[in-house]
């Protein structure tokens, strides 16, 4: 059933003879795809298993030449075990305990993710001299896709071809395969990525120019299994650095990983944080933001990249916002970008929707969307930067404790407003470790009505002062199609509410409420 493992180990150029190849790619949303269009391009034999096809994707396949089953996967069809695949190509979201996923591991039948692919066939288009694009990795619990944008902004302003892509929305293989070509590409990857990338290392391990482990906290561990596990996919991201290992000073797990990698040798840890760097770091000096590493001087001098007030002027003042764009500053300098392109990269950078996004400042009270924080180390973040906020929290904890959260940030908040299906472990919290914080919780079980309620509760407590804050701590599955679907509704449900306010303020027989 298996493939000839010398066949494989030959599969490492976009030249080298991929043609009959038997490849079963399992899922069908946007990865899924550009491996089927991929594979199908090279002359591999391809057939597509999903439990849902998206009719565009349906009708697609047989244009290209690829095969399509569709059916519940909560055992093995028999389709796929008479196809005999010689080589599984799963997409990020089928985790390890997955009945095709585990049969592929047990019957020994190599098991790939779409990065160990695309570095396969990395040299469809080279740059002048030669040679395909260089890679940057980019994990962490949070902050990857600010980071990876930031990244590529930096690597642009600096005069190289860059493009962010992986986990950030464009498959890596459309990268790869895009005619235009690029000098570097940034690329986000997930723990699920990760962890594909980390069952094998040999010739299709990828050996990037640097990477960076943003952070560690519990994220995921339904998916892993355990925050083991986790962290172990997390630590991949190191593994075969040429350049620069970048890490988080202030995270003790991120340095441990750099530690135990197996690197190219003369790659060399490189530390970032906010306070004041080594000379082999970058971090603050008296509001000033450094580069100590790149640079020969680097014992005795410093190189100046920006300031913090110039980050807050750019709405990129929140600690944690510094902390990615030190690293972004890191990874471009490692490819030789020069600081005066760095500063002017951030001064023209805006952070995406839901990220820590004012949507509104209205009777004093100021509205930040911060949807985005979909666990509690992301909220942690968000609430350090607006201590005191009215906090909109709540939503599927995804197995994670949030008790040491609201130990930490809870008792220093204005008022807790808690929404989502697991409202009861978030209330049970806020009464062990904040009892003196006004809870209200939004019981409303239709989407549409939920921010409606959740921001009416947020304005009868919030001050001339304050900041209401939605940084839920969870994801957004349970009530919303996403984490960007919940940042709208609060941004709409605020507005409205302003407006309204607006025309009460005409109407004098309408009572003052909220804002």
């Amino acid at each position: 059933m298996t493939s000839s493992p010398v066949r494989l180990d030959s599969l490492v150029s976009w030249n080298a003879d991929w043609k009959g190849l038997r490849v079963a790619v399992l899922g069908l949303a946007s990865t899924g795809f550009s491996v089927a269009d991929t594979l199908a391009e090279l002359g591999a034999d391809v057939l597509v298993v999903t439990e849902t096809a998206t009719e565009e994707y349906a009708r697609l396949l047989p244009v290209i030449g690829a095969r399509l089953w569709e059916g519940s996967l909560a055992s093995v069809p028999d389709e796929l075990l008479a196809f005999a695949p010689e080589v599984v190509v799963a997409s990020p979201g089928f985790p390890p305990t997955h009945p095709v996923v585990a049969w592929a591991r047990d019957n020994a039948v190599p098991l790939w993710g779409d990065i160990e692919l695309a570095w396969r066939v990395r040299d469809k288009v080279v740059r002048a001299d030669g040679t395909p694009a260089d890679w940057v990795l980019i994990t962490g619990t949070n902050g990857k896709t600010t980071t990876t944008r930031l990244t590529a902004t930096m690597l642009v302003e600096g005069g190289l071809r860059a493009a962010p892509c992986g986990n950030i929305g464009v498959p890596i293989l459309d990268a790869v395969r895009d005619p235009a070509g690029f000098d570097v590409l940034v690329v986000e990857l997930s723990s699920h990525q990760l962890w594909y990338l980390g069952l094998n290392d040999g010739p299709g391990s990828p050996s990037p120019w640097s990477a960076v482990c943003l952070n560690l906290a519990d994220d995921h561990l339904i998916w892993h299994g355990s925050f083991d596990a986790y962290r172990d996919a997390k630590a991949v991201v190191y593994r075969h650095v040429q350049n620069a290992c970048v890490y988080n000073k202030a995270d003790a797990a991120t340095r441990g990983m750099v530690e135990d990698a197996d690197v190219v040798e003369g790659a060399r840890a490189i530390g970032f944080d906010l306070g004041t760097p080594g000379p082999s770091d970058l971090g603050i000096v008296d509001g000033i933001l450094v580069d100590r590493a790149f640079l020969e001087e680097r014992r005795t001098s410093a190189l100046e990249l920006t300031t913090v007030q110039a980050l807050a002027e750019a709405g990129l003042g929140a600690p944690h916002i510094v902390a990615n764009a030190l690293a972004a500053a890191a990874l471009a300098r490692s490819l030789g970008v020069e600081p005066a392109a760095i500063r002017s990269a951030l001064e023209r950078f805006r952070l995406d929707p839901h990220r820590i996004e004012v949507v509104a400042v209205a009777q004093g009270v100021t509205w930040v969307d911060d949807s985005k924080a979909t666990n509690p180390h992301a909220a942690a973040s968000s609430l350090a930067a607006y201590p005191g906020a009215v906090w909109v929290v709540g939503g599927q904890l995804k197995g994670v404790d949030i008790s040491d959260l609201v130990a930490l940030r809870g008792p220093g908040s204005r008022a807790a407003i808690v929404l989502g299906v697991e409202r009861a472990a978030v209330v049970a919290a806020f009464a062990r470790h904040a009892p003196e914080v006004p809870v209200f919780e939004v019981d409303h079980a239709e989407t549409g009505t939920v921010m409606d309620r959740a921001v009416a509760l947020a304005a009868s407590v919030a001050q001339d002062g304050d900041v209401v804050l939605l940084a839920p701590a969870a994801a957004s599955f349970d009530q919303f199609t996403g984490y960007d679907d919940r940042g709208a509704k609060f941004a709409a449900a605020v507005r409205a509410r302003i407006d309204g306010g607006a025309e009460r303020e005409h109407n004098d027989d309408a009572a003052p409420e909220g804002l």
